[in-house]
């Protein structure tokens, strides 16, 4: 599809979200998996719930704009899972855990760019109640940042000095 207006941009840029999200979400049990902290597997967990909810508000917009809620893959997530994944597998114990919290981070602030931009458009034209949604994801990709920092720093990253 040409991007010849915002909301053509809009409905690329959702269906974008919406494959990062499917990504993110066959990502996460592996990343859970890998961890050695309590903490940290419990944060994966809880945010592949959380995950889940982000995709069905994706579906709901999309079926509400009439278009279908597929047919693009997010190349730059799928660029930074590949990266996340690399980390994961030359790191070792708790170092593993500090790479995976960095990965995963970096993942939440690709995601918080995007929903910020999506929240925008929608703002523009005129569509609240997508406005609405996407900034309840946008918080919750700002609070399981700030979750993982939390957890790095109170004990993963002391824990892999070691």
């Amino acid at each position: 599809m040409a991007t010849a207006s915002l909301h053509d941009l809009y409905v690329s840029e959702l269906k974008d979200a919406l494959s990062a999200e499917q990504q993110i979400l066959n990502a996460l049990p592996r990343m859970e998996k890998a961890s050695s902290h309590e903490q940290l597997q419990k944060a994966f967990r809880k945010h592949r719930e959380v995950t889940e909810e982000h995709v069905s508000r994706l579906e709901t917009i999309m079926e509400s704009l009439d278009e279908k809620a597929r047919g693009k893959k997010c190349k730059g997530i799928a660029g930074i899972l590949d990266e996340g994944e690399e980390l994961m597998n030359d790191a070792d114990g708790d170092a593993r855990d500090a790479a995976l919290i960095a990965a995963a981070q970096r993942v939440e602030h690709y995601e918080i760019a995007l929903y910020g931009a999506l929240r925008a458009f929608a703002n523009q034209l005129g569509r609240p109640d997508d406005a609405r949604l996407l900034q309840k994801t946008l918080d919750e990709e700002g609070k399981a940042d700030k979750e993982l920092t939390r957890i790095a720093e109170s004990r993963v990253n002391q824990d892999a000095m070691a």
